[in-house]
């Protein structure tokens, strides 16, 4: 994606879920309105709580109105039946992140009637700082706008981007010579991409189209489109699913066989959501993600959410490589592979002249 154009794509990408709880916000209040005198005396509406920590969920039910039951659930889940709306206690210890729908289905005997609220689930986990040592400098080409780079069975599968110029390529680790690429139709611009079976699943920016080639003719053998996510940006596969990022702190899960979106998460630290995810790889359980136009990469839960770890990558490409600002800001930090087998963990930039192979350091 240009650089300048993250605000607004974000932006684009979010609203939907703006909307969502704007318009459950009004279904709150319009329902407690249906059941006179009665609405949630808590949680208060929008409401943050750290993930692992009890819900108090209570109903305030005016002297002389009876209620036979009250069955409350959480993102449609049934967490608790109780009489006369009597209060429960919800542990959010195993959820996700992010807003979660609260709703009572209030029974008076003759009839039912139904209220909801928003809370939001922030992360409480300060993420563990680390640095970074250069084990190996190798050759990167100058002309790969870097958007999704793998590492298998001794070469590098990187995709690149920009209008015009976006290609998927196989590249030799040593040297940084191509083996073999081709390159995108020019209304394409490419993003991520990840080898799943015999095929490579690559995403295009906002064209709302992800093509699949044969890995190894790069034959374009079909297309899909987006569902719920907005934009492609970064890709990567975790033996199950595909794991897919939009430009937002939100994570999508995709059948590895239709690439229909299968659920999502939501992504925080300590301090709130975490936007701007780019390019993803997935390493021993967690998944690794690019924060655009920063040095940073986080780790992230991939059940809940919660980032784990921030790596800073400053000073890896000397700050006066790049001349102007616009080149600057638009030549990132871009591009993880892990090669699993000999634990080796690579990075790159967007038209770097150099890939590294690092090892992470923790800071003091």
């Amino acid at each position: 994606m240009h650089f300048g154009q993250v605000k607004n794509t974000i932006g684009r990408a979010a609203l939907p879920f703006c909307l969502l709880f704007s318009l459950l916000f009004v279904i709150a209040c319009k329902d407690s309105a249906t059941v006179p005198g009665i609405a949630f005396k808590f949680p208060e509406q929008g409401q943050s709580f750290g993930l692992g920590e009890d819900v108090k969920i209570g109903l305030d039910v005016p002297e002389g109105t009876t209620i036979t039951s009250a069955t409350y659930l959480l993102d449609g889940k049934a967490v608790a039946t109780k009489p006369n709306g009597e209060a429960v206690s919800v542990n959010t210890k195993g959820l996700s992140l992010g807003y979660k729908l609260i709703t009572a289905v209030v029974d008076n005997g003759s009839k039912k009637d139904t209220l909801t609220i928003n809370i939001e689930l922030k992360s409480a986990l300060k993420p563990e700082l680390y640095g970074y040592q250069v084990v190996k400098t190798l050759p990167h080409d100058t002309s790969a706008y870097t958007q999704g780079l793998e590492y298998h069975n001794g070469r590098f599968l990187e995709s690149t981007g920009q209008e015009q110029h976006s290609t998927l390529r196989w590249v030799d680790v040593a040297s940084g010579k191509v083996l073999q690429q081709i390159k995108l139709e020019d209304q394409y611009f490419g993003e991520g991409s990840s080898l799943v079976g015999d095929k490579v699943v690559m995403l295009t920016w906002q064209n709302k189209l992800g093509l699949i080639f044969d890995a190894k003719s790069f034959k374009q053998l079909s297309t899909f489109p987006y569902q719920s996510s907005m934009e492609g940006w970064g890709l990567c596969f975790d033996g199950i699913q595909l794991i897919k990022s939009d430009g937002t702190n939100r994570l999508w899960f995709l059948n590895k066989d239709t690439y229909k979106e299968e659920r999502s998460i939501e992504v925080y630290d300590n301090n709130g959501p975490v936007d701007s995810l780019n390019e993803l790889e997935y390493i021993d359980g967690k998944i690794y993600a690019n924060v655009y136009t920063k040095n940073i990469i986080v780790v992230i839960d991939p059940e809940s959410g919660v980032i784990e770890k921030q790596i800073d990558f400053s000073g890896l490409l000397p700050a006066d490589y790049f001349k102007t600002d616009e080149e600057r800001g638009n030549n990132v930090l871009n591009g993880i592979a892990w090669d699993k087998a000999g634990k080796r963990l690579f990075v790159t930039g967007k038209k770097w002249p150099h890939l590294f192979e690092v090892k992470l350091v923790p800071k003091k």
